[in-house]
């Protein structure tokens, strides 16, 4: 399995239309304060930190490295010794991408591909992988497609992660783009042949722009049968304004749900407010208001809330693209109806 990984990693690597790197901060969603890295089955990488450079090799003596934050220093533990050190990065041999594993003991495990940075900032452990623009989108394509969509409804999901990768820039302070909803979901990347990997390699490069300049496009789970306007959700307009439009298969098809929240919770909650929604959903979890779309019954202590759609329903609307694709409409076409008076151009002739 992980020499298949290193064979994506390559292949999407030679497949770079140019040397555009995002930088991303990985598992921030689990505030870790302690991590293991080691390289991928068959390769090796090397830790660098003050005058120290120490390679890892899965067959050597140092095969692993367990890190963890001491105040406002990374503590790294090797065989028979320990190091104190500001910051750590990992590279390859020659100081490039390497494929590595980086793990929360007992959590999580997960593969990546490009150079790792760790530093501590309030007491928690900072991973940020810089990769490559292809490697990113590809593995967003990965993370947010829906199961079974079609090769053109993830061919439109490409060109828009990858739209917002090359615009979207400066949300975090420490690095480019986080590996959650807040930007976009991103885990590791697809194996060669699949849908995902497919679909990103046959739109390399390509994003949307409007006025001859590219915008970070948003896009959405499900828009409940109409798309909807920043404005309409309380939201500010950017670059692009954003349209309307009819979701032909979220109208046939609407997402419904329905929970139940206290009054004290849904104190500041309104319907078509996507930053009030978010606050509910950060306290008590992403299922709990699934969209701006929905009607509150009071029952006792309780509210129920029933809605339509997932997702704040602005831009591309991920199950409507499905439906578009499933009726042979191909990804140029899915995208020009979600982004009204846009053009796919090539990243390098923007």
């Amino acid at each position: 399995m992980r020499t298949v990984f290193i064979l994506i990693a390559v292949l999407l690597a030679s497949c770079a239309l140019s040397a555009q790197e995002v930088r991303i901060g990985v598992l921030s969603l689990f505030h870790p304060h302690e991590l293991t890295v080691q390289p991928a089955a068959g390769t090796a990488i090397v830790l660098h930190g003050d005058q120290h450079a120490i390679t890892l090799e899965s067959n050597s003596s140092i095969g692993q490295v367990d890190i963890r934050a001491a105040s406002s220093s990374v503590v790294v533990r090797l065989p028979g010794r320990s190091l104190r050190l500001p910051k750590v990065v990992f590279t390859s041999r020659k100081n490039e991408s390497a494929d590595f594993v980086l793990a929360i003991p007992g959590r999580i495990s997960r593969h990546y591909h490009g150079k790792l940075e760790l530093e501590v900032v309030s007491g928690l452990l900072v991973p940020i992988v810089t990769m490559d623009l292809e490697t990113a989108v590809a593995s967003v394509v990965a993370a947010e497609g829906l199961p079974g969509s079609p090769i053109e409804a993830l061919k439109a999901q490409a060109v828009a992660a990858r739209s917002y990768f090359v615009t979207g820039r400066e949300r975090h302070k420490m690095f480019d783009f986080c590996d959650t909803t807040h930007c976009q979901f991103l885990r590791e990347p697809p194996a060669i042949g699949t849908a995902a990997f497919n679909a990103s390699a046959e739109t390399r490069g390509l994003v949307i722009a409007y006025n001859a300049k590219t915008f970070a496009a948003m896009y959405t789970r499900s828009c409940g049968g109409h798309t909807r306007t920043p404005a309409d959700v309380g939201m500010a307009s950017g670059e692009y304004p954003y349209y309307s439009v009819e979701c032909k298969y979220c109208r046939d098809h609407p997402a419904r749900w329905r929970s139940q929240i206290t009054a004290t919770d849904a104190v500041s909650l309104r319907s078509s407010n996507e930053s009030a929604r978010l606050a509910v959903d950060r306290r008590l979890g992403w299922g709990a208001v699934q969209s701006d779309d929905f009607a509150m019954t009071r029952r006792g202590t309780q509210l129920v809330v029933e809605g339509v759609g997932q997702g704040h329903g602005i831009g591309l609307c991920q199950a409507g693209a499905v439906g578009m694709a499933n009726e042979r409409f191909n990804f140029r076409q899915i995208l020009a109806h979600y982004y009204p008076n846009t053009k796919i151009v090539s990243v390098n002739r923007r």
